[in-house]
């Protein structure tokens, strides 16, 4: 028995009529996907490990800096339903072989930049190609497994993310150190071209026979000539409860860790805390080592409790508040060794709980906008994180390097993110129950 909603016993789900098969075949298809996703976050992340070396090779303001992020975010965000109703219109495998197209090339131009302005280009063109990963990834994992499988595949699939971002720390980080700047990022980028192949040669948007319908705009009564395709997506998907509940969920637990991981975790450890570079790596990586067992936990207690959505969700919001202020506030200049682990421990919660808000979206939309719903609810974690980066690099050139009053930033978006949370769980929970109802009925009418 599973948990609604309202906290009331509602039977185990149950494989719905052409709900996809699974198995073995669906794993190695969904993991063509996943290996972009991977190489994607990769060198999204890429820059975090490269933080100092970017200021000495560019002669750069702390401001400077984040705005090689911010603009990747902003790119990334802004892409981000765009991407949705194209997966919902295309299919996962026209859109991943472009975001991968496009991620490599700029993963390479940044490598080879002369200037801070073309590399500031190429980091865009990577948030590009970045941005149509992640949400063709959860398409196929919807196509390929049964609805059953959604939050744990959807864990899985973010776990293989932090893969992505334990090999910036530990591999990219010592070429970097090892190789030289060029050699490292261009050296990476032939990744990307070894998945763009698989994705081209191999991969598939659904199994035989589970070909979803064609998604075409609908005429509505009183509006003329009709809503457009892509309006008529967004409208729906905003819309529903569920969609922004996910976004505000997204929004508020994913930010404190992108922001830790994205690019000034290392500045704040070894400049703040007086730890040695190797020693933050080690902090880095720690952030994904938890990340990936906690998000394992998340997929399975959810998959089995539903309603255990919001308590998971609020309570890593909570978690992180704590530490995060425990360790600006401390006295003294440096926090002790023990709470920068406890720091960085509770920063790895902050990507599986982010993934729970596409966990709202999921059962508020048919499938023909689950693309669509994903893309909003992504919009949340990145458009706090740019956010974040900006005010964090503007700060710290206010104040002179205070990273204290700088971080203190991260308090207002979480107040923000919980308000609004709380604001929308009620209607959430109620129009699940409404739907579960009427899914019973229906399943009760249907001929053996």
């Amino acid at each position: 028995m599973n948990r609604g909603p309202s906290g009331g016993s509602t039977p185990a789900p149950i494989a719905l009529p052409g709900d996809p098969p699974g198995g073995r075949r669906a794993a190695v298809i969904w993991g063509i996907g996943v290996s972009v996703y991977f190489v994607a976050v990769i060198f999204r992340t890429s820059l975090g490990v490269a933080g100092l070396d970017a200021v000495e090779r560019f002669d750069v303001s702390a401001s400077a800096l984040s705005t090689f992020s911010i603009v990747q975010l902003l790119v990334y965000a802004g892409m981000q339903i765009p991407v949705g109703v194209l997966v919902d219109r295309l299919g996962a495998k026209k859109v991943l072989a472009l975001g991968a197209a496009l991620f490599t090339l700029g993963q390479l131009g940044f490598a080879l930049s002369p200037s801070y302005g073309t590399a500031l280009a190429a980091r865009a063109l990577l948030g590009c190609g970045d941005a149509m990963t992640f949400i063709s990834v959860l398409r196929l994992g919807s196509r390929w497994f049964p609805a059953r499988r959604g939050p744990l595949v959807g864990q899985v699939a973010a776990l293989f993310g932090m893969l992505g971002n334990l090999v910036s720390t530990m591999v990219l980080a010592r070429m970097l150190h090892d190789h030289g700047w060029v050699t490292t990022f261009a050296g990476s980028s032939a990744a990307g071209a070894v998945v763009l192949v698989l994705v081209v040669c191999f991969l598939k948007d659904h199994p035989e026979g589970h070909e979803p319908p064609p998604v075409r705009p609908e005429r509505r009564r009183g509006r003329g000539s009709g809503v457009s395709f892509v309006r008529q997506q967004v409208v729906d998907s905003w819309r529903e409860p569920g969609t922004r509940l996910g976004m505000w969920v997204h929004f508020t637990t994913q930010f404190p860790a992108m922001v830790f991981m994205l690019l000034w975790g290392m500045p704040f450890l070894v400049e703040a805390q007086g730890v040695s570079q190797e020693t933050a790596g080690s902090l880095l990586t720690l952030v994904v080592l938890v990340s990936m067992v906690v998000g394992l936990v998340y997929g399975q207690v959810i998959a089995r409790h539903h309603a255990a959505r919001l308590p998971l969700a609020l309570g890593t919001v909570v978690a992180t508040a704590l530490a995060w202020g425990a360790t600006i506030a401390h006295p003294g200049d440096r926090a002790p060794f023990w709470l920068l682990i406890t720091l960085c421990a509770v920063l790895g919660a902050c990507g599986p709980a982010s993934m729970i808000g596409f966990d709202f979206a999921r059962p508020a939309n048919p499938p023909q906008r689950q693309g669509t719903a994903s893309g909003i609810v992504n919009i949340g974690g990145f458009t706090a994180s740019m956010t974040t980066l900006l005010v964090i690099g503007l700060l710290l050139d206010a104040t002179g390097g205070s990273y204290r009053i700088a971080f203190s930033c991260v308090f207002v978006l979480e107040v923000l993110g919980v308000a609004q949370i709380l604001r929308l769980r009620g209607r959430t929970a109620r129009l699940e129950r409404e739907r579960l109802v009427a899914s019973k009925v229906e399943a009760v009418h249907v001929p053996a």
